[in-house]
């Protein structure tokens, strides 16, 4: 009883003092709109901005140059050429060593078909020799091979960094805690401020993509590494001990096999960041279908931007489900003396395969590359059907209509007042939310969070952001969470739901900017539009997850006590599904987030513009300056939903 008065009193301690912040702030907004208010309230002024970008530059020029950092980088980026060259040459036929390639387009479609059958029988072997016989009869070959030849090279070092920097923080408890906020502010970096660093580095182009690529998906990698080998039972050391087994072959023989299905989870989330990252890593010079995309978006050509997505689309998919089927298929263990053939089936297959098809190709060429005029492209046929229908007076009024609406009389009025707000009282409301939400602690992470936004002089690009994730997230959430409890009331329903999520999440954000466009042209509804799409994934997702999953006895109560439906929905299965939905709603913010720094290709006057700009010079100190502006907002986020959602799981008392 006195440990339930205890949190009680400190509950009503916290709601008093978001009660106080809230009213201060609202009479500093009073001040504002009345005009009383001075100016070194309302912003903070310039004079006590500190120069936290000459200062990051000042350090990262001592790192770069006298340190030797720039040597020892350049050093390395001329094994990862020569890396990159070979894949080059193997994929796509670049001339370099070895001078094999390019691969018949055929035999790559056969392996994948064979590869697939393995993993997940026909429908996976379909999924996957369909992709790659589109992707050559579309005429894309050569782009997508340029992609994938950097993808099977920065995916293995992902993965093997990830893993042995996963294994290190299991092992020592110093390397854990010291990588975890790394790994949080990792997470939440717009991509941009991965992309400068790697060009200064390692020069514009494949190397500096790749480079970008691999520390962009490395952290998921360590995060589920540690994660499998924490999981595994002590029965099963105990028998590893007892078997006489060294400390490496404990971990070769025993945690890592225990940890095989997380490990390779991340290996699946690994791939697929990869895949999203080298196709925005055409922002650096990266070719292939990034570079084409970007190249095809910025002419307004729809048609062929739409052929592309569609193939990334694919690819990302494809990559995906079997990633997925490789971690939850179980390895096969054959008889002693099995011979070496029965043991590689599917290796003797494939290899087959390529042969037949590699020599196909020499005698029927088309077998091996489409030449220019013998793919079925219909770019420009989709270009004209596209502008056609969108110049329909019916969807040009109901594009404009919903076009007007929002910029009028929601998304202007509602940045206009969010920066209206002065910086002090924009710092106490999020404060206030924060104590609310979280309690004392995290009320004082998001008070040092904003401050260090405040501080940082880009507070107005900051809030614009800001606006553009809370308006996504608000709309994402009037469609996403409806269609969620709908679905959660069938099988049959959530299932497919289900698989669109998993659908729409494989897909590179990049995708997401096309029908954005199309639909809303350069303005603010498309860069909503873009996020909300994104961001009602994780919306739709958890609200089913949280439904379904609440415990049958407390719906069976409220039937006997006469419920109905709508009482039952909202008075028990809503308030049991919150802690889940609520980690939904912060991975939608966290989506957001990211996405609303892509859509500055768009056109935006948010940090993602100005990270934009950097990337064509030097400017390395703004750039991190830029980012870490937006991790911490996302930080705030995160901290704050987070343990709200544990507390009320805890409060609930569910698992």
């Amino acid at each position: 009883m006195d440990a339930l008065t205890k949190v009680t009193s400190k509950s009503m301690t916290c709601n008093r003092a978001a009660i106080l912040f809230l009213a201060v702030a609202l009479i500093l907004t009073a001040f504002q709109y009345a005009a009383l208010l001075p100016a070194w309230l309302y912003r903070v002024p310039e004079t006590m901005i500190p120069p936290f970008a000459a200062w990051l530059d000042v350090v990262f020029n001592f790192v770069k140059d006298d340190l030797g950092l720039l040597k020892l980088t350049r050093f390395l980026t001329g094994g990862l050429e020569n890396v990159l060259d070979t894949t080059g040459n193997i994929f796509y036929g670049k001339r370099r060593w070895p001078n094999l390639g390019p691969m018949p387009w055929s035999a790559v479609a056969g392996v994948a078909a064979v590869i697939g059958y393995y993993l997940g029988g026909w429908r996976l072997a379909l999924l996957a020799g369909g992709t790659f016989v589109w992707t050559a009869l579309i005429g894309q070959w050569k782009i997508a091979m340029e992609t994938m030849s950097v993808l099977v090279v920065a995916a293995p070092l992902a993965f093997s960094i990830g893993l042995s920097f996963g294994i290190a923080a299991w092992k020592y408890e110093w390397v854990n805690k010291a990588i975890k906020p790394v790994l949080s502010v990792l997470q939440t970096l717009p991509f941009f401020t991965y992309l400068l660093p790697a060009v200064i580095f390692f020069k514009v182009g494949p190397t500096a993509g790749a480079v970008a690529t691999i520390v962009y998906a490395i952290p998921p990698m360590i995060l589920m590494t540690t994660l499998g080998l924490q999981k595994v039972s002590l029965e099963v050391v105990e028998a590893g001990k007892m078997a006489g087994c060294s400390r490496f072959q404990m971990l070769r023989h025993v945690y890592i096999p225990s940890a095989r299905g997380d490990i390779l989870v991340g290996v699946n989330q690994v791939i697929m960041l990869c895949l999203a990252m080298v196709v925005l890593t055409a922002f650096i010079g990266m070719p292939g279908l990034g570079a084409k995309l970007l190249a095809m978006m910025g002419s307004f050509k729809l048609g062929r931007s739409f052929e592309i997505g569609i193939t990334i689309v694919l690819l990302a998919v494809t990559l995906d489900r079997m990633s997925k089927a490789w971690a939850i298929k179980q390895p096969v263990h054959f008889e002693k003396g099995a011979s070496w053939l029965s043991r590689h089936k599917t290796l003797v297959s494939a290899f087959c395969i390529f042969v037949g098809f590699t020599l196909l190709s020499k005698a029927v060429p088309i077998a091996g590359a489409l030449e220019r005029g013998q793919d079925f492209s219909q770019g420009k046929e989709l270009d004209s059907l596209i502008k056609g229908f969108l110049a329909f007076d019916g969807v040009q009024n109901v594009t404009y209509g919903i076009r007007y609406v929002l910029n009028v009389w929601v998304l202007n009025p509602f940045r206009d007042f969010m920066l209206s707000i002065p910086t002090p009282a924009m710092i106490m409301i999020v404060v206030a939310f924060a104590i609310w939400l979280g309690g004392r602690r995290q009320g004082i992470i998001a008070a040092i969070f904003f401050s260090l936004i405040a501080l940082s002089g880009w507070w107005d690009r900051s809030i614009i952001t800001l606006y553009s994730v809370l308006a996504a997230v608000s709309i994402a959430m009037f469609i996403g969470i409806p269609l969620g409890i709908w679905a959660s009331k069938s099988d049959k329903w959530s299932r497919r739901i289900l698989i669109a999520c998993d659908t729409a999440q494989t897909f590179p954000s990049f995708i997401y900017l096309i029908p954005a466009i199309m639909l809303f042209g350069i303005t603010a509804t498309a860069v909503v539009g873009s996020i909300l799409i994104f961001a009602m994934v994780p919306l739709t997702r958890y609200t089913i997850e949280g439904l379904r999953t609440v415990p049958p006895e407390m719906t069976e109560a409220a039937d006997m006590a006469g419920a109905t439906r709508m009482q039952k929905l909202v008075n028990v299965q809503l308030p049991l599904a919150l802690p889940t939905m609520a980690v939904g709603f912060n991975q939608a913010i966290m989506f957001a987030f990211f996405m609303v720094i892509i859509a500055a290709f768009i056109g935006t006057q948010d940090l993602g513009q100005e990270l934009q700009r950097t990337l064509a010079g030097t400017d390395l100190g703004k750039n991190f300056v830029l980012g870490i502006c937006v991790s911490l907002m996302a930080l705030t986020f995160d901290v704050v939903i987070m343990k709200w959602a544990t507390d009320k799981k805890q409060a609930l008392g569910l698992p």
